[in-house]
């Protein structure tokens, strides 16, 4: 596929190739799995907060606006269409806290479309990376190729703090999908940007990088191929499969 030319493209010289976690017993890829799981979650954690916070501060805005304007005796109309907006910012308020919280405890119906899951990573670090010199690119390709979500939110997440982390400079990373009758393919990809180019300084992250070991355990637990090259990562998400019937909430 044509993705996957940043892996097939040469490289002088060509770096060394981790295609395959190392064979442990099955306890200890899960324990390795549950590692780099907490330590990607720990790094996402400042992103995840300010998506919390930024919508209870505007709730918070609408709360103080409302009792200035009761303070100042507003009109009966004037006051419901406030109240109607606090009520509106109340509820995403709760629903971005509790979408946050799926990467702690995923929902039952734990499957996105590959296009949508890779654009809400992209939309979760897009901010933090730019303040360390990187502009992460999306180039989305068409379709909704069902994933298991928690698979392609924490192994993206990680393709691309691992190239980051190791990246001499600031620069571009590309993210690209694509999709085949049985997989999900994402390609991501860290170009060195030219001197003088960038608006920003780059940064470096001031973290211990992830373990790729860790990683690979991760990538294995769910059936998910990754292949690395230097300054490129693939990754080939399978088509996720519902094996249990959904509960039904009594309305």
């Amino acid at each position: 596929m044509a993705i996957e030319d940043p892996i097939a493209r040469p490289a002088a010289p060509p770096p060394p190739v981790a295609q395959a976690a190392p064979e442990a017993s099955p306890q200890r890829q899960r324990s390795l799995a549950r590692a780099a799981q907490h330590d990607i979650l720990r790094r996402l954690t400042p992103p995840l907060r300010h998506d919390m916070v930024v919508h209870l501060q505007s709730l918070g805005m609408m709360a103080e606006a409302l009792s200035a304007r009761m303070e100042r005796g507003a009109s009966p109309d004037d006051l419901a269409g406030s109240v109607s907006k606090l009520n509106r910012l109340s509820r995403q308020a709760v629903a971005r806290c509790l979408e946050v919280c799926t990467w702690m405890e995923p929902g039952e119906d734990d499957t996105i479309g590959l296009r949508q899951g890779v654009g809400e990573v992209v939309r979760l670090l897009s901010t933090s990376l730019n303040f360390r010199g990187f502009d992460l690119r999306p180039d989305l390709g068409d379709g909704a190729f069902p994933v298991v979500r928690s698979a392609l939110r924490f192994l993206l997440a990680a393709a691309i703090l691992t190239l980051t982390d190791a990246a001499p400079g600031p620069g571009e990373v590309v993210v690209r999908t694509e999709q085949s009758p049985a997989h999900g393919v994402i390609a991501i990809e860290y170009r060195p940007q030219a001197e003088g180019a960038f608006t920003q300084p780059h940064e470096g992250g001031g973290e211990v990088p992830l373990s790729w070991v860790e990683v690979q355990a991760l990538a294995a637990l769910h059936d998910v191929e990754l292949l690395r090259n230097g300054q490129a990562i693939i990754l080939r998400l399978p088509r996720a499969v519902v094996t249990t019937p959904l509960k039904m909430v009594p309305v």
